[in-house]
Order: C-alpha cells, then structure tokens, then sequence
C-alpha cells in the first residue's frame, strides 16, 4: 500500500519497496488533506483512515500486515473440496549465506531480515516451515504486489477459456471507458509488461500530491473512489510499448478486465473458482476493497491476503507448470511466456512477474518484504512474509542473497 512521504521519492522498479506501491522517506504517516468538494464525504471514520495511512510504520507493520481484515472492507476468495496435501520432511537448515562481505546462518536471516514467516520447500516437499510475531499457520498475510504475478495467473487462465481472445487486442475492446484516456491503442500484452506509456508516475509525496498520492488517498483511505478511475482519462506519457516503468494502475486496469470478462462475476468469485478451489487452497484468502460493498473493487494490484501454505501452494503450482492438486489450473505456455523477461530493471520483468538473480528463476515480491521465489532448476519453492522498515533496501538485497544460497543447498530429502 501506498504510504506518505514529505519529501518526493522518486520511484526506483528494482527492489521490495519499488516492487510494492513506493518508497518512503524518514517519515511514514501523514495527517488528513483537506476536503476535496468535488468528492462525497467518506464514511470510513476518521481513526480508521489514519490507520490505513500508518499501516507501513515500522512500530506496528508487523502487526498490520497480518490484520487487514480489520482495517479495510473485504471480499472473500473461498476454498472448496480436498485440500491439496504438502508433504513434508523437516531438515535442519545446514547451509550457510554471504553477504556484505560475512557469512550468516539462516537462523540468522529471520531474524536479521524482520520475517514474520518463513516457508522453503525442495521437490515438493515442505522442508522448514516457521512463524514469528504471533503468527501461525492459520494468519492470512497481505501479499501486497505479490497480488499483481496472481492477477498475471487470472489473465492466463481467462485467455486459455477464451474470454479474452488476444493479449494483443487492445485493452478497450473489453473496456470502452477507457478510450478517451492514455489507455487508448494499448494492448493487453503492453500493459502486462508495464509498457502502457500512461502518465501514472508512483510518486507518492502527499505535500505535493500527484495523480498516485491522490489515487491512493481517495480510494485506499477514504474510499471515496475507485483505484482504476484514473485510467478512464489519464494522459499519455510514452509511445505503447516503447518504454518499461512499473505502475500499479496497470494492474487495476486488468483486474477491471477480469472483472469485465468474468461474466457478471467479481475478481474475488473468479479467483475462487478458477485459482483457489482448484488448488487446493486450505483456507479462505480475501482481498481488500477499494470501497463498501456494492460499490468497491477488488485491490487487484497489491490486495490479496492468505496464508503461508496457501501462497507455498501457488508457488509450487508454477513450479509444476500450472499443475495442483490433480489438476490443470493455469496453462504451461502462459507461465512459461509470463516468466520470461521482456524487459525492465535488472534481471528483468515478465508478466507482472519478476526475473530472479539465479539464471530461469524468477519471483512474486511485495512491498516490505514479501516473496514467492521459484527456481526451477533446483526445485525450489521459498515463500518469505516480512514487515521490511519503509526504505529498507538492504534487507531486499540480503533477502536475495539468502534465497540464491537455499538454491543451492541440497537438503537430505
């Protein structure tokens, strides 16, 4: 989620911060704007609101991001029929990591990198499993832009059911609101990529507020809008296609396409039919919303909240190309065309999916520390649930340093 910033942070699309909403500055809270007369009043109170703009500070995020079901509205992602069983075969964690020049033990890394939990599984199998900060198997995590490789999964799934027939048709052939905006001749493709070429720059500095510091203001906190409004008329920055930069609008604009090609359905209901009841999923997830019921959209962008196992579920169904629970989910073409690098920071970007540092891996990663890591050449599966200090670049770059050594170790399975 967005947080404030007073001074303007120029968004970086490389690293956990950059990979969630923003990136913060010293100072994380921000008192209430003034009334905007254009907009209706909020119904959301007033100490709600200042929780939601708080929710980031480093005194109680290990807290809040294990709670959003009692800071926002929430729609549920139900789980239906047999649970799809991990097996397990605990092992000591017997390996080692480096990084800035000294070696760690993994015992070391939890603490050292704020985890709230921690999940690593070798061919298939769970093989360490723990929680901190009174957290257990049954605590729902938010995912925050973890969400956006899930909704790249939805499109997959929709495009396979021909619901969307082309991820080159242009994005207003499902969504006419949107021709009159930057959104026009962008195809579906493009904005998967984070190439749509909007002006939707993720600056949140709420002394000087941008289209994003208003966006999140008026939809996440006071719910008096919702997150993809902009989309209808935001301006053109760059050609479609020609230049990468992460925005979360994007996301939103194809959680509105799923919305849309889901047949009167919602985001929720087709992420329980199509992702959650056939993976086995073992307990409900939920998203939260843009506003009350009726009138709110699912935060397909950073939203999803579930638990440990469940986010280890997902990742071990694209480590199986698309395989869980004795079925078919997602189709092995999309997760291998989605988990391809097209561009971006670093190792790169696919499908709102993120390129690993190790060559063929590749990662779901969220503001302040969350991870879904896949490494198909050592049969990996990490999923790591943090509350990263706003800002805190290093703990992403340990992270990465901790995630390539489980890579490597070969634990006696």
């Amino acid at each position: 989620m967005p947080i404030p910033d007073p001074k303007m942070i120029q968004h970086r699309a490389r690293g956990v911060l950059a990979l969630g909403l923003l990136l913060s500055s010293p100072i994380w809270a921000y008192p209430p704007p003034p009334p905007d007369p254009s907009l209706p009043a909020s119904t959301v109170e007033p100490a709600v609101q200042q929780l939601r703009r708080s929710m980031l500070d480093p005194e109680i995020n290990s807290l809040t991001f294990h709670s959003m079901d009692q800071l926002f509205t929430t729609r549920v992602v139900g789980r239906s029929g047999p649970v799809w069983h991990l097996p397990r075969t605990d092992q000591p964690l017997d390996f080692t990591y480096s990084f800035a020049g000294k070696t760690y033990t993994p015992e070391q890394f939890i603490a050292r990198s704020f985890t709230n939990a921690l999940l690593i599984m070798k061919d298939g199998r769970i093989v360490y499993e723990t929680y901190r900060n009174n957290t257990n198997e049954r605590t729902r995590f938010i995912a925050f832009s973890m969400t956006k490789s899930i909704t790249s999964l939805l499109v997959g799934i929709a495009l396979e059911e021909q619901r969307i027939k082309s991820i080159d048709d242009p994005i207003t052939n499902y969504l006419p609101e949107l021709r009159s905006g930057g959104y026009n001749g962008v195809t579906i493709r493009q904005i998967l990529q984070m190439r749509s070429g909007v002006d939707y720059e993720e600056r949140y500095d709420f002394g000087n507020p941008g289209v994003a510091a208003r966006n999140h203001e008026h939809a996440l906190v006071m719910n008096v809008a919702r997150f993809a409004d902009p989309a209808r008329s935001i301006k053109r920055k760059n050609p479609p296609g020609s230049t990468w930069e992460y925005k979360t609008l994007d996301t939103a604009v194809l959680g509105w396409l799923l919305e849309r090609v889901s047949g009167g359905s919602t985001v929720a209901a087709y992420t329980a039919q199509r992702l959650w009841e056939p993976l086995g999923a073992e307990a409900d997830a939920f998203y939260i919303m843009d506003g009350p019921p009726g009138v709110g959209r699912e935060f397909s962008g950073a939203g999803f909240n579930a638990t440990l196992r469940d986010f280890a579920r997902v990742g071990q169904m694209v480590l199986n190309g698309g395989e869980a629970n004795g079925h078919r989910i997602v189709p092995a073409k999309w997760l291998t065309e989605s988990t391809r690098p097209t561009g971006g920071p670093g190792p790169g970007y696919g499908y709102q999916w993120w390129m690993g540092q190790r060559p063929g891996s590749f990662q779901a990663v969220g503001l302040q520390g969350q991870y879904i890591y896949v490494d198909p050449a050592s049969r990996t599966v990490v999923v790591k649930l943090s509350y990263f200090p706003p800002g805190n670049m290093e703990a992403d770059r340990e992270t990465n340093a901790f995630l390539a050594a489980v890579s490597e170790w070969s634990s006696a399975r």
